[in-house]
């Protein structure tokens, strides 16, 4: 599985959503991903990604919690939680997620 965040300079939820994705990983069996953080800093470079607002959290090039479009403008992205409006998803919500699309490998 490849993991990467895509962020801006000026969204402070990029660490928050390393330390979530990072937790998440390990708690489902996946310890051994790396997560790649990627500094978008140009409309092109959004463009050229499935930026959804910073962060967006990649699993396999595909983004965690699909939002319905993608954006093109530096903008910070809000997610939705069980307790409101968030900079970052949970930890919970993303081993939801991993769980949903990858399964949880075996131990051994």
């Amino acid at each position: 599985m490849k993991a990467e965040i895509l962020y801006i300079a000026d969204c402070p939820n990029s660490a928050a959503a390393g330390v979530a994705l990072r937790d998440a990983l390990n708690e489902t069996g996946h310890s051994d991903v790396v997560i790649e953080f990627r500094l978008l800093t140009s409309s092109a470079d959004a463009a050229a990604v499935p930026f959804a607002g910073s962060p967006t959290i990649l699993l396999d090039g595909v983004d965690a919690f699909p939002p319905g479009g993608r954006l093109t403008d530096l903008a910070c992205r809000v997610y939705r939680s069980h307790t409101g409006p968030a900079g970052a998803p949970s930890a919970g919500d993303l081993v939801d997620v991993i769980r949903e699309r990858f399964g949880t490998p075996p131990r051994g």
